[in-house]
């Protein structure tokens, strides 16, 4: 039950995520520092305002928009979600295909709330869109994994967990719910995540896994490589100095590096069974840090 419900590796935050944590933050403290009006010349010139895009030409918001928040709490919630829920998603597909999927339904969520939301001057801003599309990706990879939902003390599938997030931001723009939330981008996040998802045949890996998952215990392998970047921190040696690593910890970082670049799928089978038995072997002869 415990592996069932842990989330990401612990304290790892995986390269692509913590690149966009990172931007994330960085333009959150520019936008607190900045005077009333340097903000509000921020939120209507790199937020969505669906109206200036089609008036003023500015074809950037629905890149732009994803990395502005409007509070701490909105930007709190949304990194937390991304590091829970997009953690494993970027140790299976790679820093590179994680982030093209972030910045894809991102801005395809930017651009659909644009298209109908047309002469709106309304700013939309937040990583919400992909965030909901990072959502529903964790939901169809894993949905009989386990999550709570505050202030419920009882815990609830991934699949249902889903369609109920799904069915409120459904409900909530069909009702034209003002409490100053963009359901409608949200719901064009986990849009714009299915056709994705869909288009590039992610949904016949998935079902592949879950049947292969049954017999190979392939989440035994992530929950080693979540083991792995738990208990130890991965520094590549001195380009001056002796490399001092034993050939099991050079072998293990060659591995993270990859599944880094190209993701989980992209390994071999011998190198995802190397990963077990080697982190296997480290737990018992590597110390704490």
């Amino acid at each position: 039950m415990y592996r069932r419900m842990q989330f990401g590796p612990g304290r790892h935050l995986t390269d692509g995520i913590k690149k966009l944590i990172i931007i994330s933050v960085t333009v959150f403290l520019v936008q607190m520092i900045s005077s009333s009006n340097t903000w509000h010349y921020i939120i209507y010139n790199f937020g969505i305002v669906p109206a200036d895009f089609w008036q003023k030409l500015h074809i950037w918001q629905p890149l732009t928009y994803i990395f502005l928040h409007g509070n701490l709490a909105h930007l709190a919630l949304n990194m937390l979600a991304l590091w829970m829920f997009g953690t494993e998603l970027e140790m299976i597909w790679g820093r590179k295909g994680f982030i093209q999927y972030f910045l894809i339904t991102g801005a395809g969520a930017g651009l659909v709330t644009i298209l109908f939301q047309l002469n709106s001057t309304i700013p939309v801003i937040g990583a919400s869109g992909a965030v909901y599309a990072i959502l529903l990706a964790y939901g169809l990879r894993f949905p009989e994994r386990e999550v709570f939902i505050f202030p419920l003390p009882v815990p609830i599938k991934m699949k249902y967990f889903v369609i109920i997030f799904g069915l409120i931001e459904f409900f909530s723009t069909i009702s034209g719910a003002n409490d100053g939330i963009a359901h409608f981008t949200h719901l064009s996040g986990m849009l714009i995540g299915y056709i994705y998802l869909r288009k590039k045949g992610t949904f016949r890996r998935f079902r592949t896994y879950r049947n292969n998952s049954r017999s190979a215990n392939i989440d035994e392998t992530l929950n080693s490589i979540r083991q792995i970047l738990n208990r130890f921190k991965y520094e590549h040696p001195s380009k001056k100095g002796p490399d001092t690593r034993s050939e099991d910890r050079k072998e293990v970082d060659r591995i993270l590096d990859k599944i880094s670049r190209v993701g989980y799928e992209g390994l071999t089978p011998e190198e995802k069974q190397t990963l077990l038995d080697s982190s296997s072997r480290l737990s018992k002869k590597e110390p704490k840090d």
